[in-house]
């Protein structure tokens, strides 16, 4: 006989979705499952709720996919700053080799590759250059070193240099780093080599950068034999500003300061910074000049860490330093790595060649750094010396005043202001306002948060509780016992019925085949047998 139902096993279990619907924080899903609602009324929140549920979707759906396709947005900013570092400034000679110092050796070794000379040509171009013919009986030295030959034979900053100062300051040559790039041998000016300590400034305009007096020597220039890709036209010297952590690329970067004149550079620096993918394509792992990867792939692939930052001018010259030795077995003399400097022969037959076709292929994938500095640069040109000036430099230097018109040249290097510019991508939809989107569209139309969400998990736990796991748990936590263990219970037409014992504490001790008289909740008359 089943018990009466008391006022706690009246109220409905959590599992039920009427329940659930009643007191569940998401809009609608109470006046769906109402117990005591018309079928219409109902009908019509269901539609209601079905619809706010499918345009939440779809706003959800929308603001995911703009989320995936990973867009950005650049942000131009202007900071101040008490002092700003001075850049790396690159200076070379546009003439490559200075004509009195090349000897009948450097004319059979480098002449064919680096001048264009043929071996029967070197007779009159000595005479061009001013010397004498090799002497009878001339034995080439048998190994040639190319880097020797630009150390020596090219423009000497001490011999170029009239006059130097940085802000005020005297400066010389031993502020100087002698670099070498494709147009031979050069100098760099505050590159911070060997630890030495970059120069700062902390005023801008003129007279607080670098101001510096040079010599062209045009005399020394070599005589344009023919005309060759290599082969300069122009007088004065080439002039390059970057970072110290970036190498110069002057033959493809730099600007032109011509004798004559006074060149005004005023600098502004900017700072870049670039997002790395999916957001934008930049990259900051160093490219190895001296790594081969196992399989072949592009140019680009970065090679294994090295201490070095990454530059884009960094990446191209190890780029095509690894693209020479792949092809030659040896470098350029400006290109980095430990492979051996080429030989004259290996510059005409090969890495000219391979150098040249791999600029016309742009086969070098060298994405943009992630952080950069770069300067931006406003020139301006005023004639000199002067007559007045002439008479005086022409006797301060010992020259006469033809000469310092056609070979001296100033070029002042300054910031404009003491700011600076910063040219940052950012990302355009970040996840935190992927979130806010979709929390603001599910309480928009659908009246929900994120706790409407465990709401919804903790139901379906007890759901799966209940009807699932529930029934296997209990009925393998109380098997049937047997029945000596259970109450029986007759009734007049001799039908028994198996009921739990109610007692879970022990029971007195009752006389064996002991009978007991109760009254049911039905008012029938039945014995309670038990056994010991």
């Amino acid at each position: 006989m089943k018990p009466p139902v008391g006022p706690e096993e009246a109220r409905m279990p959590t599992s039920d979705i009427h329940a659930f619907a009643s007191s569940c924080t998401m809009h609608g899903l109470g006046h769906v499952f109402s117990l005591g609602a018309p079928p219409a009324r109902r009908g019509l929140w269901a539609a209601a709720v079905l619809l706010a549920l499918a345009t939440f979707l779809y706003q959800v759906a929308g603001r995911v996919r703009y989320y995936g396709e990973f867009h950005h947005e650049t942000a131009l900013e202007e900071h101040e700053s008490r002092q700003l570092t001075f850049p790396a400034v690159t200076l070379c000679n546009v003439n490559p080799l200075r004509r009195s110092r090349l000897t009948p050796n450097d004319l059979h070794w480098a002449g064919p590759a680096l001048l264009g000379l043929e071996p029967a040509e070197h007779a009159a171009y000595l005479r061009a250059l001013g010397q004498p013919p090799a002497p009878p009986g001339f034995m080439p030295s048998p190994t040639f070193d190319v880097a020797q030959l630009y150390a020596r034979a090219g423009h000497a900053l001490k011999d170029m240099m009239l006059d130097c100062h940085y802000r005020g300051w005297p400066c010389g040559p031993e502020n100087f780093t002698t670099i070498f790039t494709r147009m031979g041998q050069c100098y760099t000016f505050n590159s911070g080599a060997d630890g030495a300590e970059l120069l700062s400034t902390p005023k801008g305009g003129m007279g607080n950068g670098l101001e510096v007096m040079l010599d062209v020597q045009q005399d020394e220039y070599l005589p344009v034999w023919r005309d060759t890709e290599e082969t300069p036209f122009e007088v004065g010297v080439r002039v390059q500003i970057h970072t110290q952590e970036e190498p110069p690329l002057i033959d493809q970067l730099g600007f032109g300061a011509a004798p004559g004149y006074q060149t005004f550079v005023s600098c502004q620096k900017q700072q870049l910074s670039f997002l790395p993918p999916p957001w934008g394509d930049c990259s900051s792992v160093s490219l190895d000049p001296d790594f081969e990867p196992e399989a072949p792939g592009p140019l680009g692939t970065p090679g294994p860490g090295l201490s070095t930052p990454y530059s884009l001018m960094g990446c191209r010259l190890a780029c095509q330093s690894r693209f020479v030795a792949r092809k030659c077995g040896c470098r350029m003399i400006h290109m980095p790595g430990s492979a051996p400097v080429c030989s004259p022969q290996q510059y005409k037959d090969c890495a000219h060649p391979a150098l040249d076709a791999l600029l016309r292929k742009d086969a070098c994938r060298c994405p943009n750094p992630c952080a950069s500095t770069r300067y931006a640069k406003e020139l301006s040109m005023v004639r000199m010396p002067s007559r007045a000036a002439a008479r005086y430099l022409a006797r301060k230097h010992n020259r006469s005043e033809a000469y310092i018109a056609e070979n001296v040249l100033v070029l002042d290097i300054f910031f404009e202001a003491l700011n600076y510019e910063t040219v940052e991508q950012k990302k355009a939809y970040e996840m935190s306002e992927l979130l806010g989107d979709i929390g603001g569209q599910m309480g928009l139309f659908i009246g929900a948060s994120l706790l409407t969400i465990l709401e919804i998990l903790d139901y379906l736990c007890e759901v799966l509780w209940d009807r699932v796991l529930g029934r296997r748990f209990w009925s393998r936590s109380h098997p049937q016992r047997p029945s000596s263990a259970n109450l029986l219970q007759e009734g007049p037409g001799s039908h028994r019925t198996q009921v739990p014992h109610l007692s879970p504490g022990p029971r007195p001790p009752t006389p064996c085949s002991a009978v007991a008289k109760t009254l049911s909740a039905s008012h029938r008359t039945c014995y309670l047998v038990t056994r010991l």
